[in-house]
């Protein structure tokens, strides 16, 4: 609650608009409390960032704590730093104004607060230059019980032309603890999310991507940002945020001479000059982040609670399990063949078959990589009955039926690239360069945004029992140009911005017209998975490695940022890992299969549906429950993670052997529990058996016992992996 103190502050900025010295902007949630400051000059500071102080009032007494006086680098705490006038540190805005002066200074106008609910607060704080008519507003969406905090910033003018945004963060923020040590991920095909934990020195540390489209190929912008002590799962204070934003990317963490932290993070300025008419305004994508004082567990538990309530498509709903016939057919497959594969389908026991890529193109048909590409035609030699009699089948078999696209992007050799080559991202004078034997189409393009639409749209419309989409994208953009803008007259430096804000107009078009209906966001496995796309898709896929011992790490990398409803976790023909290993590396995530069912075994039949129908008794705890991460595979032998409902009332335990460099008869330690109620009585029992002579006994134990002793799982090289149900049971008073 704001003390009457800082409410009068409030008011004050509010009904009488002036601009206050020394106003104080609390920024507070459950348990963390940030806070501005307008200095003697009206420049805003970011004068405090950790626990909420236990009296309002005091927090007018940190700004004099700290003597920022150093004149040959500015104010280091600025709230949101110019560039040209004081400031000779990194800005976070750098602006040409209509007249050709590069300058800009922003003061404190003033401030507004409004309750959108009872769990959500936004904050907006509007800047203005004292000379020219440039207003920049900064906004901070508080959810007050996850700690999560969304920021972003609004910047507009009424200068008589346009004037040129050369830097537009999302966040500028500054932090006064002496010791930060920053987790990035690297990423590569099939190598996504391998983490890296460094303590920050006094140097400049960017992470970011100029590849356009699928822009985390190689860097992800999720990190993880500990104070004081390298990053814990249950101690320490620790940021765990993301910039959530498709296209180029770029944040920078600086040590300053003080030894503090300035964090600028928000859209990469890499070819980027953004030219803003008079009047418009220019939003930049949003930072979003939770805020931990016990540690990053707390944290990515906030940060799932908040993506499931108010971020992520359908996220407090359900999700499909399927069969996808890629590894099955890849290219080679015909109706009657797939009609076969929905029986598969049936018997397995999951909700869906999903059709893969290969399935158009008639002039040039899709049989490789190389043809067919932006031809959205059913192949009438593959499929001479179209989409609408799969759909049927499938129907008639007992599961849904889906299919892959790819959308934003178009082979060379395809009648689309005959038709429309001013669609097409290039160089008209330079020679083609291809990823993937493809190239992007040029989304900046209205006409291209309508194609695109269509595309998907004629499908449903059509189909409308279609029950599923997958949307790919592979290529990212090599020789960046836009016959569009060049025919506009517009600035060619506007077209990665552009291209992002073309597939958002899209998918808004497509969410308006089919709310719900399901669909995985894939680009080449880990390209894409951010906040701001996981508004239109229901989950994303998280890499096309799904070796389970390698998905072990990945999955454990990405809990931090996701919950486990948005990462789709596939049964493939990848690795040489029993089938148990996988079925149960996959069952927590969004579980799906890609492999040939009717070459299982009869035992491994058995145990995928018997694996299935146990996820399906389960399922609901992995996608909405507390993550508890028990055992790091960086630091032992075996991976252990808990899913623990809301009520404490059942759980789900997952341990995994990562390392069997020595041979191991059996686990000599046990796995400690988190997350129960220690008064509470649960029956521990293992599921997923494959052998079932080689189960651990069924026993009875108290939430105390569990915590603070464990279970023995009874990993080995011969079982290496084990399912845990854990069930309250009625106490049995032993008197």
């Amino acid at each position: 609650m704001q003390s009457v103190f800082l409410l009068s502050i409030i008011l004050v900025s509010q009904i009488l608009g002036v601009k206050a010295q020394n106003t104080i902007i609390p920024i507070i949630s459950e348990n963390n409390a940030l806070v501005l400051q307008a200095d003697d000059s009206n420049r805003l500071r970011m004068i405090y960032f950790g626990e909420p102080l236990s009296q309002d009032r005091d927090y007018a007494s940190v700004y004099k704590m700290y003597r920022f006086t150093d004149r040959h680098i500015g104010i280091s705490n600025g709230a949101y730093t110019p560039s040209g006038t004081w400031n000779i540190s990194e800005p976070a805005i750098q602006i040409v104004h209509s007249d050709g002066n590069h300058s800009l200074e922003l003061v404190y106008e003033n401030h507004s607060v409004k309750k959108l609910d009872e769990n959500v607060e936004l904050t907006s704080i509007v800047l203005k230059d004292p000379v020219y008519p440039v207003q920049v507003t900064l906004f901070y969406k508080v959810f007050i019980k996850e700690d999560v905090i969304e920021q972003w910033v609004e910047i507009m003018h009424q200068e008589k032309k346009a004037i040129r945004l050369q830097k537009y963060s999302s966040s500028n923020m500054y932090f006064t603890n002496k010791d930060f040590y920053l987790t990035s991920f690297d990423n590569e095909w099939a190598k996504e999310m391998q983490p890296k934990e460094i303590r920050l020195d006094r140097d400049l540390r960017t992470i970011e991507s100029k590849l356009g489209t699928r822009a985390m190929l190689l860097k992800s912008p999720n990190f993880i940002l500990s104070f004081d002590q390298p990053a814990s799962e249950d101690n320490g204070s620790v940021m765990l945020g993301q910039l959530a934003w498709c296209g180029n990317f770029k944040l920078e963490f600086e040590k300053d001479a003080y030894d503090n932290l300035r964090f600028i993070s928000g859209v990469n300025d890499y070819n980027s000059e953004y030219h803003l008419p008079k009047g418009e305004i220019f939003k930049t994508p949003s930072l979003i982040y939770a805020v931990s004082h016990q540690g990053t567990g707390l944290a990515s538990r906030n940060l799932h609670d908040w993506a499931r309530k108010y971020q992520v498509l359908d996220g407090q709903g359900e999700r499909l399990t399927l069969l996808n016939n890629w590894e099955a057919t890849y290219f080679d497959f015909d109706q009657e063949k797939l009609v076969e594969l929905f029986k598969d389908a049936k018997d397995l026991g999951v909700d869906l078959f999903l059709l893969d890529d290969g399935w158009f193109a008639n002039k040039y048909p899709r049989n490789d990589d190389f043809a067919g590409l932006g031809d959205w035609q059913e192949n009438k030699k593959k499929l001479p009955d179209g989409i609408g009699y799969l759909v049927k089948e499938a129907t008639k078999a007992g599961v849904k039926f889906g299919i892959w696209i790819e959308p934003e992007m178009v082979n060379p050799k395809s009648e689309l690239y005959e038709k429309h080559p001013d669609w097409v991202i290039k160089q008209a004078q330079r020679p083609e360069i291809y990823f993937r034997n493809q190239l992007v189409l040029d989304l900046s393009n209205p006409e291209v945004q309508d194609f695109v639409y269509n595309v998907v749209d004629g499908y449903f419309t059509e189909n409308p029992e279609l029950a599923f989409i997958k949307w790919d994208c592979n290529a990212v953009i090599f020789n960046a140009h836009s016959p569009y803008l060049e025919n506009k007259g517009m600035p060619q430096s506007h077209l990665y911005v552009d291209y992002v804000h073309g597939l958002y107009k899209v998918l808004k078009r497509l969410r308006t017209k089919y709310e719900k209906v399901p669909m995985m966001l894939c680009s080449g496995g880990g390209g894409r998975g951010d906040y701001e796309l996981l508004k239109y898709f229901t989950e994303f896929w998280p890499s096309d490695d799904t070796d389970p011992l390698e998905r072990v790490y990945m999955q454990w990398n990405y809990s931090y940022f996701f919950p486990s409803i948005v990462t789709d976790s596939h049964v493939t023909n990848w690795s040489d890992c029993s089938l148990k290993y996988k079925v149960d590396v996959s069952s927590m995530g969004k579980l799906g299969f890609d492999i040939e069912a009717s070459k299982l075994s009869k035992d491994e039949l058995r145990y995928c549906k018997k694996a299935i129908s146990n996820y399906n008794d389960f399922k609901h705890i992995v996608w909405h429950g507390d993550l508890f991460r028990l055992l790091n595979p960086y630091n032992n032998s075996h991976a252990a993670l808990m899913y623990v409902r809301k009520d404490k009332s059942k759980a789900i335990v997952f341990d995994y052997l990562v390392d069997d460099r020595f041979a191991i008869k059996t686990s000599t330690e046990s796995v400690t529990f988190d997350g129960l109620d220690p008064d509470k009585q649960y029956r521990v029992r293992e599921i997923n058996v494959f052998d079932e002579s080689k189960s651990i006994k069924e026993a009875v134990y108290l939430g105390d016992f569990l915590m603070k002793v464990g279970i023995n799982t009874g990993l080995s090289t011969q079982k290496r992996s084990v399912v845990l149900e854990v069930q309250e049971v009625a106490l049995i008073d032993e008197n």
